[in-house]
């Protein structure tokens, strides 16, 4: 029968792994680096390219870079809801709707009318964002070492929020019921 062997005392804390543990500060500002500009890479190619189907891919490429930087933040829940509603369902169901949608090859290719003046103003935005979050640094609070993981999350919702929870549902349940009514016709 296997037994567990047990650490030794004498080893240094460092060494031993902890449950809950976090990547150094540089490691997670790597990743977070890179797969933010991921992100903007397959936005700006998303809405570059002139073909609708080749945009659905960008953006499914966009969702799971977010779905990165969720779980670069330790946001755990958030990216496994990133990947499975937006990149997985939204997604699929784009694709489906624009090969189901189109009668001609034609039709998936937009033009696109590059208008200079809007990227410079874009920028400019941006910049003005980024010089002012640099001004305020100080006054942004640091988020705490550990946020409450998925059982904490699942605990509040089917305790404290369940009631906006089953609304939620009922709601989804109302607009999928309605959707199927509107593309029948109502006549069944």
């Amino acid at each position: 029968m296997w037994t567990p062997h047990r650490r030794s005392a004498s080893a240094p804390p460092a060494t031993l792994p902890r449950r809950g543990a976090t990547m150094p500060e540089s490691v997670s500002f790597a990743a977070f680096a890179v797969l933010g500009l991921l992100a903007v890479g397959c936005s700006i190619m998303m809405l570059a390219t002139p073909n609708v189907v080749h945009a659905a891919f960008w953006l499914l490429g966009v969702m799971l870079a977010l779905a990165g930087l969720f779980l670069a933040l330790s946001a755990e829940f958030l990216a496994l809801v990133q990947v499975m509603v937006y990149a997985g369902a939204v997604a699929v169901l784009l694709l489906f709707v624009v090969m189901l949608t189109l009668r001609r090859r034609e039709d998936a290719v937009r033009p696109i009318d590059f208008s200079w003046p809007s990227v410079g103003l874009a920028a400019a935005f941006l910049v003005s964002v980024l010089v002012a979050l640099r001004a305020f640094a100080p006054a942004v609070p640091r988020l705490p070492a550990s946020a409450p993981g998925v059982a904490e999350f699942g605990r509040l919702l089917f305790t404290e929020w369940v009631l906006p929870f089953e609304l939620a549902s009922l709601v989804l349940l109302v607009a999928l019921v309605g959707a199927v009514w509107w593309s029948g016709g109502g006549d069944r």
